[in-house]
């Protein structure tokens, strides 16, 4: 592991160019800094005040919000692609819920093939893709994690974010550390990660209430196919009384299944606000979504436990 001297973070070699990888850490630059034509910036001080934690906000936000005049409203309500399928079964993965990211292989496994391997009643329960034994502790997941983040697997360095952010699993509770690994898990393609830092900046999760910044990352997010930030578009265009705004968002989430925007066009229709149409639109819209992501073997799962392998 090596640091960046453009975005600071800890990397693994397969991360920089054998060429930079040679370099010290005062000119070294990670291929995705290189790509983005990012400078080398100075170091920031060894310390946990107050103005050097503000300090690394400011230049991790900078990579991204330099471009913040440039997203159109037709990049911006574009329907984004489906999520992937499932690299078990092979049908499109759940949107929201009834998935299971499993740190032995870095594999996201929807809730029918897991509840497939399962119900065997092995004495050990296995992986549904590696058929490696689950963790039984924190530090081992923790390892496990660790080995992911080493090879650049984008969900692990958000999920580990999320364990700094709450001061879970072992790790102290350190919010700009989250945001560093949030924007470095963004970058490699983890669309929630964009979402995390919306929210801390809508929340005032361990910086100060951003809500332009907040909008911005929820944008990033939600172009790239994130439910919840479209979700939380909706409802900032909502506040602000920009109607056929809120249904844009709110349609286009329920396209991808996510029924708090439609339980919200519902209401919308109700009070007044969307037509007798547009509520028939947003049903049709789940209903098809629901018939690309339903199987019997998903719906024996939630029949068995619709806690643990609930997917819509």
């Amino acid at each position: 592991m090596k640091v960046c001297a453009a975005c600071h973070t800890d990397l693994p070699k397969e991360s920089y160019s054998k060429k930079q990888w040679k370099l010290d850490e005062y000119q070294r630059r990670c291929k995705v800094c290189i790509t983005n034509n990012r400078e080398v910036q100075p170091i920031p001080e060894q310390d946990n005040n107050y103005s050097n934690t503000n300090e690394i906000i400011k230049s991790l936000d900078s990579m991204c919000m330099k471009d913040v005049e440039k997203i159109s409203d037709e990049e911006l309500f574009k329907q984004p692609p489906p999520a992937d399928d499932c690299p078990i079964c092979f049908l499109r993965m759940p949107t929201d819920e009834g998935w299971r990211y499993k740190t032995c292989c870095g594999k996201v496994i929807c809730c029918g093939c897991i509840y497939a391997v399962s119900k065997t009643k092995k004495a050990i329960p296995l992986c549904p893709f590696c058929r490696t034994p689950h963790a039984n502790t924190d530090e081992e997941m923790n390892e496990r994690d660790k080995r992911r983040m080493e090879a650049g697997v984008p969900i692990a360095i958000h999920n580990v974010g999320c364990y700094y952010d709450r001061g879970t699993n072992g790790y102290s509770q350190d919010h700009t550390k989250a945001l560093e690994l949030w924007h470095r898990a963004a970058e490699l393609g983890y669309t929630m990660a964009y979402a995390s830092i919306g929210y801390a900046y809508d929340e005032g999760e361990g910086i100060e209430v951003d809500k332009t910044k907040a909008v911005y990352y929820y944008e990033l997010a939600a172009m790239r196919g994130n439910v919840y930030a479209r979700h939380n578009l909706g409802n900032s265009e909502m506040r602000a009384g920009n109607i056929d705004r809120v249904l844009r968002h709110y349609m286009i989430a329920v396209r991808d299944g996510y029924t708090k925007s439609l339980n919200s066009i519902k209401e919308l229709y109700t009070a007044g606000h969307a037509t007798k149409d547009d509520y028939m639109k947003a049903l049709q819209s789940y209903q098809e979504y629901l018939s690309e992501i339903k199987s019997p073997q998903r719906d024996k799962a939630a029949a068995y436990d619709n806690e643990e392998y609930r997917y819509y």
